[in-house]
């Protein structure tokens, strides 16, 4: 098994993504770095934008992600209610 992860920049609006991705992917792994949370998991995860709206209060782009993204491993599939990060094995 492969891990995928995401890390973003440690603000406020990431908090949200972060409750956001623990709600829908179950057993992910949250590291806590210097000015970056770190998301991983084994094979795949997912970032919805509704979870997202739900814990942000207010309307989210998915493409709004990208403001707080510092980098990303996995195979990339996007649309306009998620963004998906996979690893074929």
């Amino acid at each position: 098994m492969s891990k995928v992860y995401l890390v973003l920049q440690d603000n406020d609006d990431s908090r949200f993504i972060v409750e956001a991705i623990e709600q829908d992917n179950g057993d992910v792994n949250i590291i806590h770095q210097p000015a970056m949370i770190r998301i991983e998991n084994e094979n795949s995860l997912v970032i919805k934008r509704e979870s997202v709206e739900e814990k942000i209060g207010r309307s989210w782009d998915i493409q709004e992600l990208h403001i707080n993204l510092v980098t990303l491993g996995g195979n990339v599939d996007e649309d306009d209610e998620q963004l998906s990060l996979t690893w074929n094995y």
